[in-house]
């Protein structure tokens, strides 16, 4: 049937997947068939995670419904306790508020976005999932990505051969659709700062030789984070007495404060440690293009760094075999392994294409769930 405005609603759980929806919601907002909302949960709204609620704000979005839903803590069992948190205040949220929306865009891999949906589910809310298909076979966010695919009716993915694996996961066909990273569309339509403006917003010199790191915990064998982390603590020391370490801070997952208090230690030992909660796309893109080399195991590194001719060196397992260009190389946490491949590959740069850039992946998002909803 036809229809004269769309409402989808949008769940967005850290600075993270909002990065990535970015070019999503711009091009949304410009549709006059479509009418957003933004549903903001998780650490957007804690202060101790920068607060990127108001990341959203400052880039002209709404954002009419918010909820508190990380508790304290890191361990095994606050992390079940968060899912457990985060389900049962969507409950209440979707009761009151599940009629209001045709359609709700979900995204990734999260703990917290898994616990959203599953709380959708009796309540027959319509999910469409970005980044569908995909394998991270390191991290538990590779079951929690799977069992978001499952709770959505029509999926989004970034490479052919995830269409195939969602055919195969949901038993159901033509529900999927290759529209490439769409966060790559974000490198696009983003003014990137000059390295001036970029010290004067950050007072962080771009012209010095620089890494850019962003760690996040090992959620499968979380025991051995302890172990991780010393690696880690080691290659900071060492590499910041010859180069500028740009840190990101990790995000809200197992163990994770261990790395925020070995960063902060390092940060107080060495002043050429940078932290950072929260660049924003401009800013890291900024980041991104000027450093010489990207280390950690962040999915930025295998998504994005590609686009700016630059090597990442991929720590652990926490994305193990999940697909990537050429430009990421595989090393394990253990630092003179780590020390080696950071010389090796410290001024080279990366001359070939992005595996996930794809033409107007954003528009063809976009037209198929219009498509999908006119159908129903």
């Amino acid at each position: 049937m036809g229809r004269s405005k769309l409402n989808i609603g949008i769940l967005t759980s850290s600075r993270a997947d909002y990065g990535i929806y970015v070019p999503v919601l711009k091009a949304m907002k410009k549709d006059a068939e479509i009418e957003i909302s933004i549903i903001a949960f998780g650490t957007h709204v804690k202060e101790e995670f920068g607060y990127t609620l108001n990341g959203i704000l400052d880039d002209g979005f709404e954002v009419p419904f918010q909820l508190d839903t990380l508790l304290p803590g890191d361990k095994p069992v606050d992390i079940s306790a968060s899912f457990g948190h985060t389900s049962s205040l969507f409950a209440s949220f979707w009761e009151d508020h599940s009629s209001k929306f045709d359609i709700v865009l979900c995204l990734g891999d999260r703990y917290e976005m898994a616990a959203a949906v599953t709380a959708g589910i009796p309540f027959g809310v319509k999910f469409a999932h970005i980044h569908a298909g995909e394998t991270s076979e390191g991290a538990i966010d590779n079951i929690y990505r799977d069992q978001i695919s499952l709770a959505s009716e029509i999926h989004f993915v970034s490479l052919p051969q995830f269409k195939t694996r969602i055919e195969n996961l949901t038993q159901k066909k033509n529900t999927a659709y290759v529209v490439g990273a769409v966060s790559l569309e974000n490198i696009k339509n983003t003014p990137l700062l000059t390295v001036e403006e970029f010290y004067k917003k950050w007072n962080i010199d771009l012209k010095l030789p620089s890494i850019l790191l962003t760690m996040h915990p090992e959620t499968v064998h979380f025991e051995m984070n302890h172990q991780y982390c010393n690696e880690i603590e080691k290659t900071v020391n060492y590499l910041a007495k010859k180069y500028q370490l740009i840190i990101s801070m990790p995000n809200a997952d197992t163990l994770g404060s261990i790395y925020r208090a070995s960063f902060e230690k390092s940060a107080s030992s060495h002043s050429s440690v940078i932290l950072i909660e929260n660049f924003g796309n401009q800013s890291y893109f900024t980041a991104m293009q000027y450093c010489n080399l990207l280390i950690g195991n962040s999915s930025s590194g295998l998504l994005e760094a590609a686009s700016f001719n630059k090597y990442v060196l991929n720590l652990g397992d926490r994305q193990k075999n999940r697909a990537c260009g050429e430009n990421v190389i595989h090393i394990p946490i253990n630092f003179e392994k780590i020390i080696e491949a950071t010389e090796m590959y410290m001024n080279r740069e990366f001359l070939k294409n992005n595996i996930y850039a794809q033409d107007n992946g954003v528009q063809i998002l976009i037209d198929q769930l219009k498509l999908h909803l006119n159908e129903l």
